[in-house]
Protein backbone atom coordinates (compact mmCIF):
# COMPACT_ATOMS: atom_id res chain seq x y z
CA UNK A 1 0.00 0.00 0.00
CA UNK A 2 1.39 3.41 -0.98
CA UNK A 3 2.06 5.85 1.84
CA UNK A 4 0.08 9.04 1.26
CA UNK A 5 0.12 10.68 4.70
CA UNK A 6 2.34 13.75 4.93
CA UNK A 7 3.25 15.14 8.35
CA UNK A 8 3.40 18.93 7.91
CA UNK A 9 5.12 21.84 9.57
CA UNK A 10 2.87 24.24 11.47
CA UNK A 11 3.82 27.89 10.96
CA UNK A 12 1.63 30.69 12.32
CA UNK A 13 -1.13 28.18 12.89
CA UNK A 14 -1.10 26.92 9.30
CA UNK A 15 -0.07 23.45 8.17
CA UNK A 16 2.68 23.55 5.55
CA UNK A 17 3.07 20.29 3.63
CA UNK A 18 5.03 21.59 0.65
CA UNK A 19 8.70 20.66 0.85
CA UNK A 20 11.68 20.10 -1.40
CA UNK A 21 12.38 16.88 0.46
CA UNK A 22 10.68 14.34 2.66
CA UNK A 23 11.84 11.61 5.04
CA UNK A 24 10.03 8.38 5.95
CA UNK A 25 8.42 7.73 9.32
CA UNK A 26 8.15 4.09 10.42
CA UNK A 27 6.16 2.08 12.89
CA UNK A 28 9.00 0.39 14.80
CA UNK A 29 6.74 -2.48 15.85
CA UNK A 30 6.17 -3.53 12.23
CA UNK A 31 8.97 -1.89 10.27
CA UNK A 32 6.36 -0.41 7.93
CA UNK A 33 6.51 3.12 6.62
CA UNK A 34 3.50 5.03 7.89
CA UNK A 35 4.05 8.57 6.65
CA UNK A 36 6.30 11.00 4.87
CA UNK A 37 7.68 13.88 6.91
CA UNK A 38 8.10 17.30 5.34
CA UNK A 39 11.71 18.44 5.87
CA UNK A 40 12.29 22.13 6.48
CA UNK A 41 14.89 23.79 4.29
CA UNK A 42 16.52 27.11 5.15
CA UNK A 43 13.66 29.09 3.60
CA UNK A 44 11.05 27.25 5.68
CA UNK A 45 13.08 27.79 8.86
CA UNK A 46 13.48 31.47 8.01
CA UNK A 47 9.72 31.78 7.53
CA UNK A 48 9.04 30.12 10.91
CA UNK A 49 11.56 32.39 12.61
CA UNK A 50 10.05 35.47 10.97
CA UNK A 51 6.55 34.50 12.07
CA UNK A 52 7.76 33.91 15.63
CA UNK A 53 9.48 37.29 15.62
CA UNK A 54 6.29 38.97 14.36
CA UNK A 55 4.23 37.36 17.12
CA UNK A 56 6.66 38.29 19.90
CA UNK A 57 5.59 41.89 20.72
CA UNK A 58 1.92 41.04 21.14
CA UNK A 59 2.57 37.88 23.15
CA UNK A 60 5.04 39.46 25.58
CA UNK A 61 2.49 42.28 26.08
CA UNK A 62 -0.31 39.82 26.84
CA UNK A 63 -1.48 39.92 30.43
CA UNK A 64 -0.12 37.13 32.59
CA UNK A 65 -3.60 36.03 33.65
CA UNK A 66 -4.53 35.54 30.00
CA UNK A 67 -1.36 33.55 29.44
CA UNK A 68 -2.24 31.38 32.43
CA UNK A 69 -5.68 30.70 30.96
CA UNK A 70 -4.02 29.00 27.99
CA UNK A 71 -2.28 26.54 30.30
CA UNK A 72 -5.40 25.73 32.28
CA UNK A 73 -7.24 25.00 29.03
CA UNK A 74 -4.29 23.04 27.63
CA UNK A 75 -4.29 20.83 30.70
CA UNK A 76 -7.95 20.00 30.21
CA UNK A 77 -7.45 19.21 26.53
CA UNK A 78 -4.53 16.86 27.16
CA UNK A 79 -6.20 15.21 30.15
CA UNK A 80 -9.43 14.52 28.30
CA UNK A 81 -7.67 13.14 25.22
CA UNK A 82 -4.52 11.58 26.56
CA UNK A 83 -5.41 8.11 25.26
CA UNK A 84 -5.43 9.59 21.76
CA UNK A 85 -1.98 11.10 22.26
CA UNK A 86 -0.68 7.90 23.88
CA UNK A 87 -1.71 5.89 20.83
CA UNK A 88 0.16 8.28 18.54
CA UNK A 89 3.27 7.93 20.69
CA UNK A 90 3.01 4.14 20.78
CA UNK A 91 2.61 3.80 17.02
CA UNK A 92 5.60 6.00 16.16
CA UNK A 93 7.94 5.43 19.09
CA UNK A 94 7.04 1.83 19.94
CA UNK A 95 6.60 2.16 23.69
CA UNK A 96 3.49 0.45 25.01
CA UNK A 97 0.44 2.71 25.60
CA UNK A 98 0.68 2.49 29.40
CA UNK A 99 4.24 3.79 29.23
CA UNK A 100 3.17 6.52 26.83
CA UNK A 101 0.43 7.51 29.28
CA UNK A 102 3.06 7.84 32.00
CA UNK A 103 5.10 10.11 29.77
CA UNK A 104 2.08 12.33 29.18
CA UNK A 105 1.38 12.49 32.92
CA UNK A 106 4.92 13.72 33.60
CA UNK A 107 4.56 16.31 30.85
CA UNK A 108 1.30 17.49 32.39
CA UNK A 109 3.13 18.23 35.64
CA UNK A 110 4.96 21.01 33.86
CA UNK A 111 1.80 22.32 32.19
CA UNK A 112 0.35 22.61 35.70
CA UNK A 113 3.52 24.25 37.01
CA UNK A 114 3.44 26.82 34.21
CA UNK A 115 -0.23 27.57 34.90
CA UNK A 116 1.18 29.28 38.02
CA UNK A 117 3.20 31.67 35.89
CA UNK A 118 1.93 34.73 37.77
CA UNK A 119 3.99 33.52 40.71
CA UNK A 120 7.01 32.37 38.65
CA UNK A 121 7.27 35.69 36.79
CA UNK A 122 7.24 37.86 39.90
CA UNK A 123 10.11 40.30 40.29
CA UNK A 124 11.55 41.99 43.37
CA UNK A 125 11.15 45.44 44.89
CA UNK A 126 13.30 47.32 47.37
CA UNK A 127 12.01 50.53 48.86
CA UNK A 128 14.42 53.24 50.06
CA UNK A 129 17.57 51.46 48.84
CA UNK A 130 19.17 54.86 49.33
CA UNK A 131 17.59 58.15 50.35
CA UNK A 132 14.66 58.70 48.00
CA UNK A 133 15.66 55.81 45.75
CA UNK A 134 13.72 52.63 45.08
CA UNK A 135 15.00 49.64 43.09
CA UNK A 136 13.01 46.91 41.40
CA UNK A 137 13.84 43.94 39.22
CA UNK A 138 11.59 42.37 36.58
CA UNK A 139 11.74 39.26 34.42
CA UNK A 140 11.37 39.75 30.68
CA UNK A 141 11.42 37.16 27.88
CA UNK A 142 14.61 36.54 25.92
CA UNK A 143 12.78 36.57 22.57
CA UNK A 144 12.49 33.81 19.98
CA UNK A 145 13.45 30.39 21.36
CA UNK A 146 14.32 27.15 19.54
CA UNK A 147 13.34 23.89 21.29
CA UNK A 148 14.93 20.76 19.84
CA UNK A 149 13.51 17.60 21.35
CA UNK A 150 14.47 13.88 21.26
CA UNK A 151 12.70 10.77 19.99
CA UNK A 152 12.49 8.93 23.30
CA UNK A 153 9.91 11.27 24.87
CA UNK A 154 8.03 12.81 21.94
CA UNK A 155 5.39 14.42 24.17
CA UNK A 156 6.99 14.87 27.58
CA UNK A 157 10.10 16.81 26.57
CA UNK A 158 8.21 19.24 24.31
CA UNK A 159 5.83 19.81 27.24
CA UNK A 160 8.86 20.42 29.45
CA UNK A 161 10.42 22.97 27.11
CA UNK A 162 7.82 24.94 25.21
CA UNK A 163 5.49 25.45 28.17
CA UNK A 164 7.99 27.41 30.26
CA UNK A 165 9.28 29.33 27.25
CA UNK A 166 5.77 30.40 26.25
CA UNK A 167 4.67 31.12 29.82
CA UNK A 168 7.64 33.47 30.19
CA UNK A 169 6.49 35.49 27.17
CA UNK A 170 8.76 34.09 24.47
CA UNK A 171 7.75 32.78 21.08
CA UNK A 172 8.94 29.31 20.13
CA UNK A 173 10.02 27.18 17.21
CA UNK A 174 9.76 23.50 18.09
CA UNK A 175 11.87 20.99 16.15
CA UNK A 176 10.97 17.46 17.28
CA UNK A 177 12.74 14.25 16.35
CA UNK A 178 12.14 13.22 12.77
CA UNK A 179 11.66 9.63 13.94
CA UNK A 180 8.37 10.17 15.82
CA UNK A 181 7.13 13.67 14.99
CA UNK A 182 3.33 13.33 15.15
CA UNK A 183 3.03 13.87 18.92
CA UNK A 184 4.56 17.33 18.48
CA UNK A 185 1.99 18.21 15.81
CA UNK A 186 -0.76 17.09 18.20
CA UNK A 187 0.64 19.24 21.01
CA UNK A 188 0.92 22.37 18.83
CA UNK A 189 -2.70 21.95 17.71
CA UNK A 190 -3.75 21.48 21.33
CA UNK A 191 -2.03 24.76 22.26
CA UNK A 192 -3.94 26.56 19.53
CA UNK A 193 -7.19 24.94 20.65
CA UNK A 194 -6.41 26.24 24.14
CA UNK A 195 -6.28 29.79 22.80
CA UNK A 196 -2.59 30.36 22.10
CA UNK A 197 -2.29 33.05 19.40
CA UNK A 198 -0.96 31.97 16.03
CA UNK A 199 2.77 32.43 15.60
CA UNK A 200 3.63 32.04 19.27
CA UNK A 201 4.37 28.32 18.83
CA UNK A 202 5.63 27.16 15.45
CA UNK A 203 6.74 23.68 14.38
CA UNK A 204 9.33 22.68 11.79
CA UNK A 205 10.53 19.19 10.99
CA UNK A 206 13.88 17.96 9.78
CA UNK A 207 17.33 16.77 10.77
CA UNK A 208 20.78 18.25 11.16
CA UNK A 209 20.41 20.94 8.49
CA UNK A 210 17.16 22.18 10.05
CA UNK A 211 18.78 22.38 13.48
CA UNK A 212 21.78 24.27 12.10
CA UNK A 213 19.49 26.76 10.35
CA UNK A 214 17.67 27.41 13.63
CA UNK A 215 20.91 27.95 15.52
CA UNK A 216 22.26 30.26 12.81
CA UNK A 217 19.13 32.44 12.73
CA UNK A 218 20.02 35.80 14.32
CA UNK A 219 16.51 36.26 15.74
CA UNK A 220 16.78 33.03 17.78
CA UNK A 221 18.13 34.10 21.16
CA UNK A 222 18.05 30.82 23.10
CA UNK A 223 18.33 27.13 22.27
CA UNK A 224 17.09 24.19 24.34
CA UNK A 225 18.20 20.70 23.33
CA UNK A 226 17.96 17.12 24.55
CA UNK A 227 19.87 14.33 22.80
CA UNK A 228 23.16 12.48 22.72
CA UNK A 229 26.28 13.94 24.35
CA UNK A 230 28.30 14.53 21.16
CA UNK A 231 25.44 16.45 19.55
CA UNK A 232 24.61 18.29 22.78
CA UNK A 233 28.20 19.46 23.09
CA UNK A 234 28.31 20.55 19.44
CA UNK A 235 25.04 22.49 19.70
CA UNK A 236 26.12 24.16 22.94
CA UNK A 237 29.45 25.25 21.49
CA UNK A 238 27.91 26.56 18.28
CA UNK A 239 25.01 28.38 19.93
CA UNK A 240 27.12 30.03 22.63
CA UNK A 241 29.76 31.03 20.07
CA UNK A 242 26.97 33.00 18.39
CA UNK A 243 26.09 34.68 21.69
CA UNK A 244 22.93 32.68 22.35
CA UNK A 245 21.77 31.13 25.57
CA UNK A 246 21.91 27.35 25.41
CA UNK A 247 20.98 24.43 27.60
CA UNK A 248 21.92 21.12 25.98
CA UNK A 249 21.17 17.89 27.82
CA UNK A 250 23.24 14.91 26.73
CA UNK A 251 23.63 11.21 27.42
CA UNK A 252 23.73 9.10 30.54
CA UNK A 253 25.07 5.96 32.16
CA UNK A 254 22.97 5.65 35.27
CA UNK A 255 24.20 3.39 38.09
CA UNK A 256 22.02 1.78 40.75
CA UNK A 257 23.96 0.77 43.86
CA UNK A 258 22.53 -2.09 45.91
CA UNK A 259 23.88 -2.35 49.45
CA UNK A 260 24.06 -5.65 51.41
CA UNK A 261 21.28 -4.48 53.76
CA UNK A 262 18.86 -3.65 50.92
CA UNK A 263 15.61 -5.47 50.22
CA UNK A 264 16.91 -7.53 47.30
CA UNK A 265 13.48 -8.33 45.91
CA UNK A 266 12.61 -4.64 45.80
CA UNK A 267 15.99 -3.86 44.27
CA UNK A 268 15.54 -6.53 41.58
CA UNK A 269 12.07 -5.23 40.77
CA UNK A 270 13.48 -1.72 40.48
CA UNK A 271 16.34 -2.83 38.23
CA UNK A 272 13.91 -4.54 35.87
CA UNK A 273 11.48 -1.62 35.81
CA UNK A 274 14.13 1.07 35.37
CA UNK A 275 16.36 -0.92 33.06
CA UNK A 276 13.85 -2.26 30.56
CA UNK A 277 10.96 0.20 30.62
CA UNK A 278 10.56 1.81 27.20
CA UNK A 279 13.13 -0.74 25.94
CA UNK A 280 15.84 1.13 27.85
CA UNK A 281 15.41 4.21 25.66
CA UNK A 282 15.35 6.67 28.55
CA UNK A 283 18.09 9.05 29.58
CA UNK A 284 17.20 8.13 33.16
CA UNK A 285 17.13 4.37 32.59
CA UNK A 286 19.23 2.30 34.97
CA UNK A 287 21.92 0.79 32.77
CA UNK A 288 24.41 -0.40 35.41
CA UNK A 289 23.52 -2.29 38.60
CA UNK A 290 26.29 -2.09 41.21
CA UNK A 291 25.89 -4.80 43.87
CA UNK A 292 28.12 -4.24 46.89
CA UNK A 293 29.75 -7.21 48.62
CA UNK A 294 28.55 -10.78 48.74
CA UNK A 295 24.91 -10.15 47.75
CA UNK A 296 25.84 -9.94 44.06
CA UNK A 297 25.07 -13.56 43.12
CA UNK A 298 21.69 -13.51 44.83
CA UNK A 299 20.71 -10.16 43.31
CA UNK A 300 21.77 -11.20 39.81
CA UNK A 301 19.77 -14.42 40.13
CA UNK A 302 16.65 -12.46 41.12
CA UNK A 303 17.04 -10.08 38.18
CA UNK A 304 17.60 -12.97 35.77
CA UNK A 305 14.51 -14.74 37.09
CA UNK A 306 12.35 -11.66 36.50
CA UNK A 307 13.61 -11.09 32.96
CA UNK A 308 12.04 -14.37 31.90
CA UNK A 309 8.60 -12.99 32.73
CA UNK A 310 8.86 -9.79 30.64
CA UNK A 311 6.43 -9.80 27.74
CA UNK A 312 7.93 -8.16 24.63
CA UNK A 313 5.60 -7.10 21.84
CA UNK A 314 3.90 -4.28 19.97
CA UNK A 315 1.82 -1.67 21.74
CA UNK A 316 -1.26 -3.14 20.11
CA UNK A 317 -0.81 -6.24 22.28
CA UNK A 318 -2.51 -5.57 25.65
CA UNK A 319 -0.12 -8.03 27.32
CA UNK A 320 3.06 -6.35 26.07
CA UNK A 321 5.23 -4.66 28.70
CA UNK A 322 8.17 -3.68 26.47
CA UNK A 323 8.08 -2.64 22.82
CA UNK A 324 10.69 -2.34 20.08
CA UNK A 325 13.60 0.06 19.82
CA UNK A 326 13.18 3.05 17.56
CA UNK A 327 14.95 2.01 14.32
CA UNK A 328 16.63 -0.91 12.58
CA UNK A 329 19.92 0.94 12.99
CA UNK A 330 19.40 1.21 16.75
CA UNK A 331 18.66 -2.52 16.94
CA UNK A 332 21.83 -3.34 15.02
CA UNK A 333 23.90 -1.03 17.24
CA UNK A 334 22.55 -2.58 20.45
CA UNK A 335 23.21 -6.08 19.18
CA UNK A 336 26.77 -4.98 18.46
CA UNK A 337 27.24 -3.97 22.10
CA UNK A 338 26.01 -7.39 23.24
CA UNK A 339 28.42 -9.16 20.91
CA UNK A 340 31.23 -6.85 22.04
CA UNK A 341 30.49 -7.63 25.69
CA UNK A 342 31.22 -11.29 25.10
CA UNK A 343 34.39 -10.47 23.20
CA UNK A 344 35.67 -8.16 25.95
CA UNK A 345 35.28 -10.79 28.68
CA UNK A 346 31.90 -9.98 30.24
CA UNK A 347 29.31 -12.71 30.85
CA UNK A 348 26.09 -12.45 28.84
CA UNK A 349 23.63 -14.17 31.16
CA UNK A 350 20.51 -13.31 29.19
CA UNK A 351 20.93 -12.60 25.48
CA UNK A 352 18.17 -10.46 24.01
CA UNK A 353 19.23 -11.43 20.52
CA UNK A 354 18.01 -14.95 21.21
CA UNK A 355 14.69 -14.07 22.82
CA UNK A 356 11.32 -15.16 21.49
CA UNK A 357 10.35 -11.99 19.63
CA UNK A 358 7.91 -10.81 16.96
CA UNK A 359 9.24 -11.56 13.50
CA UNK A 360 8.68 -8.03 12.18
CA UNK A 361 9.75 -4.70 13.62
CA UNK A 362 12.83 -3.63 15.56
CA UNK A 363 12.58 -5.86 18.60
CA UNK A 364 15.37 -6.97 20.87
CA UNK A 365 14.83 -8.78 24.15
CA UNK A 366 15.96 -7.77 27.63
CA UNK A 367 19.67 -8.50 28.06
CA UNK A 368 21.67 -9.04 31.26
CA UNK A 369 25.47 -8.75 31.18
CA UNK A 370 27.52 -9.61 34.27
CA UNK A 371 31.16 -8.99 35.25
CA UNK A 372 31.30 -5.63 33.51
CA UNK A 373 34.16 -3.24 34.25
CA UNK A 374 35.25 0.18 32.99
CA UNK A 375 37.09 -0.04 29.70
CA UNK A 376 34.51 -2.34 28.14
CA UNK A 377 32.31 -0.59 25.54
CA UNK A 378 29.23 -2.14 27.15
CA UNK A 379 30.12 -0.16 30.27
CA UNK A 380 31.67 2.99 28.83
CA UNK A 381 29.14 3.85 26.15
CA UNK A 382 25.51 4.90 26.36
CA UNK A 383 23.73 1.94 24.74
CA UNK A 384 20.18 3.33 24.88
CA UNK A 385 18.57 -0.06 24.70
CA UNK A 386 17.39 -2.97 26.87
CA UNK A 387 20.84 -3.97 28.11
CA UNK A 388 21.41 -4.10 31.87
CA UNK A 389 25.03 -4.39 32.97
CA UNK A 390 26.25 -5.61 36.37
CA UNK A 391 29.45 -4.11 37.79
CA UNK A 392 30.36 -5.81 41.06
CA UNK A 393 32.28 -3.97 43.78
CA UNK A 394 33.43 -4.93 47.26
CA UNK A 395 32.66 -1.76 49.21
CA UNK A 396 30.44 1.28 49.34
CA UNK A 397 33.44 3.54 48.74
CA UNK A 398 34.31 1.57 45.62
CA UNK A 399 30.75 2.04 44.33
CA UNK A 400 30.96 5.80 44.86
CA UNK A 401 34.35 5.95 43.16
CA UNK A 402 33.05 3.96 40.20
CA UNK A 403 30.15 6.35 39.66
CA UNK A 404 32.16 9.52 40.23
CA UNK A 405 34.78 8.34 37.71
CA UNK A 406 32.19 8.03 34.95
CA UNK A 407 31.97 10.88 32.47
CA UNK A 408 28.17 10.80 32.59
CA UNK A 409 26.33 12.13 35.63
CA UNK A 410 22.63 12.30 34.84
CA UNK A 411 20.97 10.10 37.46
CA UNK A 412 21.89 7.50 40.05
CA UNK A 413 20.29 5.58 42.90
CA UNK A 414 21.18 3.64 46.03
CA UNK A 415 19.09 0.90 47.62
CA UNK A 416 19.67 0.56 51.34
CA UNK A 417 17.84 0.41 54.66
CA UNK A 418 20.52 2.47 56.41
CA UNK A 419 19.96 6.21 56.71
CA UNK A 420 23.63 7.03 57.22
CA UNK A 421 24.60 5.19 54.04
CA UNK A 422 21.90 7.07 52.13
CA UNK A 423 23.09 10.40 53.50
CA UNK A 424 26.72 9.69 52.63
CA UNK A 425 25.70 8.64 49.13
CA UNK A 426 23.70 11.82 48.63
CA UNK A 427 26.53 13.96 49.96
CA UNK A 428 29.44 12.37 48.09
CA UNK A 429 27.99 11.36 44.74
CA UNK A 430 28.76 13.67 41.81
CA UNK A 431 25.54 13.24 39.89
CA UNK A 432 22.72 15.71 39.20
CA UNK A 433 19.72 13.58 40.22
CA UNK A 434 19.83 11.05 43.05
CA UNK A 435 17.34 8.42 44.14
CA UNK A 436 17.23 6.82 47.59
CA UNK A 437 15.38 3.54 47.04
CA UNK A 438 13.96 5.25 43.93
CA UNK A 439 15.42 3.86 40.69
CA UNK A 440 14.35 6.64 38.30
CA UNK A 441 14.72 9.89 40.27
CA UNK A 442 13.11 12.23 37.74
CA UNK A 443 12.12 15.30 39.78
CA UNK A 444 8.49 16.37 39.99
CA UNK A 445 7.48 19.46 38.03
CA UNK A 446 8.11 21.85 40.93
CA UNK A 447 11.85 21.07 40.77
CA UNK A 448 14.17 21.00 37.74
CA UNK A 449 15.70 18.20 35.67
CA UNK A 450 19.36 17.99 34.72
CA UNK A 451 22.59 16.11 35.16
CA UNK A 452 26.22 17.06 35.61
CA UNK A 453 29.44 16.60 33.65
CA UNK A 454 28.90 15.24 30.11
CA UNK A 455 25.17 14.90 30.73
CA UNK A 456 24.53 18.66 30.61
CA UNK A 457 26.12 21.55 28.74
CA UNK A 458 25.04 24.88 30.18
CA UNK A 459 24.35 26.04 33.69
CA UNK A 460 20.57 25.68 33.95
CA UNK A 461 18.45 22.57 34.18
CA UNK A 462 15.27 21.96 32.21
CA UNK A 463 11.66 22.68 33.32
CA UNK A 464 10.55 23.86 36.74
CA UNK A 465 12.03 26.94 38.44
CA UNK A 466 15.30 26.90 36.50
CA UNK A 467 13.40 26.99 33.21
CA UNK A 468 11.98 30.39 34.10
CA UNK A 469 15.54 31.54 34.81
CA UNK A 470 16.69 30.29 31.42
CA UNK A 471 13.81 31.77 29.41
CA UNK A 472 13.88 35.22 31.04
CA UNK A 473 16.29 38.10 31.40
CA UNK A 474 16.47 40.28 34.49
CA UNK A 475 16.03 44.00 34.18
CA UNK A 476 16.87 46.16 37.20
CA UNK A 477 15.33 49.63 37.46
CA UNK A 478 16.63 52.26 39.88
CA UNK A 479 14.24 55.21 40.29
CA UNK A 480 14.27 58.54 42.06
CA UNK A 481 11.74 61.38 41.99
CA UNK A 482 13.60 64.47 43.31
CA UNK A 483 12.18 67.91 43.86
CA UNK A 484 13.50 70.57 41.45
CA UNK A 485 15.46 72.12 44.29
CA UNK A 486 17.33 68.83 44.82
CA UNK A 487 18.85 68.73 41.35
CA UNK A 488 22.60 69.27 41.18
CA UNK A 489 25.66 68.45 39.07
CA UNK A 490 27.82 65.74 40.65
CA UNK A 491 30.57 64.05 38.61
CA UNK A 492 31.41 61.57 41.36
CA UNK A 493 30.37 57.94 41.20
CA UNK A 494 26.90 57.52 42.78
CA UNK A 495 26.93 56.38 46.41
CA UNK A 496 24.32 55.94 49.08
Amino acid sequence: MAVTTVIPHIIKGQEVSESASFSPVFNPATGEETAQLAVADSATVADAVAKAQEALPAWRSTGLAKRADVFFKLREIITSRQSELAEIISLEHGKVPSDAAGEIARGLENVEFCAGLLHHMKGEYLEQAATGINVHQVRQPVGVVACITPFNFPAMVPLWMVTAAIAAGNTVILKPSERDPSAANWIVKAFHEAGLPEGVLNLVHGGKDTVEALIEAPQVKAVSFVGSTPIAKSIYERATALGKRCQALGGAKNHMVVMPDADLDAAADAAISAGFGSAGERCMAVSVVVPVGDIADELVAKIRERIADIKVGPGTDPQAEMGPVITAQAKERIEGFIAGAEESGASVLVDGRKADLPTSGYFIGPTLVDDVVPGMPVYDEEIFGPVLAVARVDTFDAAVELINSNRYANGTAVFTRDGRTAREFEFNIEVGMVGINVPIPVPIGAFSFGGWKDSLFGDTHIYGPEAFNFYTRRKVVTERWPLPSESQVNLGFPTH
